[in-house]
């Protein structure tokens, strides 16, 4: 079975087919032709993994899933969310972020935060809705190479390491599209026997 995700982002992509059946292959935009790039236009992650979804959907005809992530930071009000990979303004750069987020938290000693990831899937007519969330906290020093975003400073409720100190196998495990991911796997597994 083929299922279009709708990204380029080749981490995420990785990410997923690791985790999907190998029954199912991955398919990226670049595979379907598709070069635009897909406004996120949406001031939600679970809108604007929708807004990927059908455009996909009603430009191209292919059954197909989105996702859009955030890190959520308590004593910031969610932010970033929505506005994660551009925090610090465009073109978008994850070192940028993490500078702007860090200051942000200089004085505050809060610093519980949240990755969370929403997946849409549109198949057959329908559209189904999966989310991730996976607490933690923001620390103030860069730790680890691994992963990309915020991973650098970001320690999971429950674990000492980093993302970015995981392995890509580890971090699937645990991670916020990890879980949404299992949802979505599960629902295509019933869906598709």
């Amino acid at each position: 079975m083929q299922l279009v995700f709708a990204s380029n982002n080749k981490n995420k992509i990785k990410e997923i087919q690791l985790l999907v059946p190998s029954t199912i292959q991955i398919l990226s935009l670049d595979d379907i032709g598709c070069t635009e790039d897909i406004a996120e236009t949406a001031d939600t992650i679970e809108g604007n993994a929708m807004l990927k979804a059908n455009y996909v959907t009603e430009k191209y005809g292919y059954d197909c899933f989105a996702d859009d992530s955030g890190l959520e930071v308590e004593a910031l009000n969610g932010e970033p969310g929505v506005f994660s990979a551009r925090y610090a303004g465009e073109p978008k750069n994850d070192e940028n972020n993490i500078a702007k987020l860090l200051t942000n938290l200089k004085d505050v000693k809060n610093k519980k935060a949240n990755f969370k990831t929403v997946i849409c899937l549109n198949s057959n007519g329908k559209q189904h809705l999966f989310t991730g969330i996976i607490n933690g906290e923001i620390i103030e020093e860069r730790i680890g190479n691994n992963g990309f975003g915020y991973d650098p400073i970001f320690v999971a409720d429950g674990y000492q390491k980093t993302f970015a100190e995981l392995s890509l196998e580890e971090k699937s495990n645990i991670s916020h599209r990890g879980i949404a991911v299992k949802q979505l796997i599960t629902f295509l597994q019933k869906q598709f026997r």
